[in-house]
């Protein structure tokens, strides 16, 4: 089943398992359980470790298997042949049973080992969705160090019924003890937040001992990263906090116009700049998010939304951008009901049927490319009255049979029932007729939003909400530069937004270098 290259490299990092495995397969008849079941005795002949087991009277999802230690109590399940992004889940979870270490910090793995109750994970997924293996794998290692906690991985096209019953219409889809826990992307940090009640007030405690940074950044994306690199290398104190390190890239699958790099995805670029910046002396605090920005006297502190209060003598802002939003009535109701952002994740979940893409630039044009090969047809809805994306692309998506475009179209409502969507509502701008097309998926491309809520009133913002910056990334805050998505800069690119944050870096460089700070030294040794 594997093919040649992919089989050896699997045996060869089975060469780390250290202590026995088995694999519990419960199967039925189905072309699927044979797939499965040629799969598992492949890696079961690849390891004199690992044994299969087929246990035809389970009553649990079939076909599904477990990987656990004859004589160990892990939870871990694969509701779904692992392959795709996928693979690696099953790599890994084959690994961590069979005793390879894992790269978690102790005060990780002790956080996870003292979870109390029971915790029931299903994580309903597509193997085409790049978000989705980080979930899988995080509730793995959890299921891996706690007996409390099982993990089951479900490939929604092979459990269509449920996916049914239960209307889940992204993925990531978590459900925890049979009910809906979250939809998207989530880190390992992530989930232990939700489900570990004195995490947050522990976490606080601790970033309130921090001494003053050199350079705080705020915000964990190119610009933010770039900017932490340029920083440290001038041998300051520096430190970042961002909600998830990687920002909007991590939601980015093809990236190509990244220079001397031909073609990456978005989580391996974001993988080798977190590699960067950990070369460094860099204390990258995850998982915060930003609440409110004030001078105290020379200093710059920063509020968390768990209470902690950050301080540092120059502080640079690059929280980058989200998703904008259509605004109209239905896309909040039916958000992860059929309203998706992310073609590359939730596409699958609609193969064969009648979507919508909103959006005419290059991010709608390229999903609408994509959605094309998955799904039955694309309708394209454009507000102008001709695209906007790169020429390249509208050839490509002109050439598609089963894509339909229409252009200066307001979209005024996305329709309903019975929690999913089921069309949307249209007005030519040109006619002022209303349409309705029918229709079981919206997704919206109609570019980003800066993050910049939390600093209205604080410092100078554009009409559009970006940080107003001068040419050295400074904002109207003295010692409080900007750089990225989230500035005034007109072109919101990944190569943009790195070269931006090395020159905010350098810019609160040369802020440092050229103010005394020692006042405030004297005032807290008083």
């Amino acid at each position: 089943m594997l093919d040649a290259n992919i089989a050896a490299q699997l045996k060869s990092y089975l060469q780390n398992v250290k202590r026995p495995i088995e694999l519990i397969a419960a199967l039925d008849d189905s072309s699927k359980a044979n797939e499965m079941r040629d799969l598992l005795q492949e890696i079961a002949a690849m390891s004199d470790q690992i044994a299969l087991i087929e246990d035809a009277d389970s009553d649990t999802r079939k076909p599904s298997f477990q990987v656990k230690q004859p004589s160990g109590e892990e939870k871990i399940r694969f509701a779904g042949i692992p392959m795709g992004h996928e693979f690696t889940s099953l790599v890994l979870a084959l690994l961590h049973v069979g005793g390879h270490p894992t790269k978690l910090e102790a005060e990780v793995i002790e956080q996870i080992k003292s979870l109390q109750g029971e915790f029931i994970f299903e994580a309903y997924i597509s193997l085409s969705c790049h978000n989705c293996p980080e979930v899988v794998q995080a509730l793995n290692l959890m299921a891996v160090f706690n007996p409390n906690i099982s993990s089951t991985m479900i490939d929604g096209s092979m459990f269509q019924e449920e996916v049914d019953e239960r209307k889940i219409m992204a993925v990531p889809t978590v459900y925890l003890n049979g009910k809906n826990f979250g939809a998207g992307r989530m880190t390992l940090g992530e989930i232990l937040a939700k489900i570990d009640k004195g995490a947050a007030a522990r976490e606080a405690a601790k970033l309130n001992e921090k001494d003053n940074f050199d350079v705080l950044i705020v915000g964990g994306g190119p610009a933010g990263g770039s900017a932490a690199i340029y920083a440290a290398r001038k041998g300051i104190n520096t430190g970042i906090v961002a909600e998830r390190f990687g920002g909007q890239v991590m939601d980015t699958l093809a990236i190509e116009n990244f220079i001397s790099v031909k073609a990456t995805e978005g989580p391996k670029l974001v993988a080798a700049l977190e590699e960067h910046v950990k070369e460094y002396d860099v204390d990258v605090m995850n998982l915060q998010r930003a609440k409110a920005l004030k001078k105290n006297g020379k200093l710059v502190e920063v509020e968390l939304d768990n209470g902690a209060v950050m301080t540092s003598k120059t502080v640079i802002l690059a929280t980058g951008a989200r998703w904008r939003e259509l605004g109209v009535p239905g896309e909040q109701e039916y958000r992860g009901h059929g309203v998706a952002y992310c073609p590359h994740c939730d596409g699958p979940l609609f193969k064969g049927q009648p979507v919508a893409v909103i959006g005419g630039g290059n991010s709608g044009v390229e999903a609408a490319i994509d959605l094309a090969g998955i799904v039955g047809h694309v309708t394209l809805i454009e507000y102008n009255g001709e695209l906007r994306a790169d020429a390249v692309l509208q050839k490509k998506l002109f050439s598609l049979s089963n894509v339909d475009v229409i252009t200066g179209a307001a979209t005024t409502e996305i329709n309903g029932a019975d929690g999913k969507v089921k069309g949307l509502t249209y007005i030519d701008r040109a006619t002022e007729q209303k349409h309705t097309l029918a229709l079981n998926a919206v997704f919206i491309q109609i570019g980003l939003i800066p993050n910049t809520d939390w600093l209205k009133g604080t410092i100078e913002l554009s009409k559009f909400g970006e940080i107003e910056i001068d040419n050295h990334g400074q904002t109207s805050m003295p010692g409080v530069f900007a750089a990225g998505d989230v500035t005034t800069i007109p072109y919101k690119q990944i190569i943009m937004a790195m070269g931006d944050g090395a020159r905010a870096a350098l810019g609160a460089f040369d802020y440092l270098i050229r103010n005394d700070f020692d006042e405030d030294k004297e005032s807290e040794a008083a």
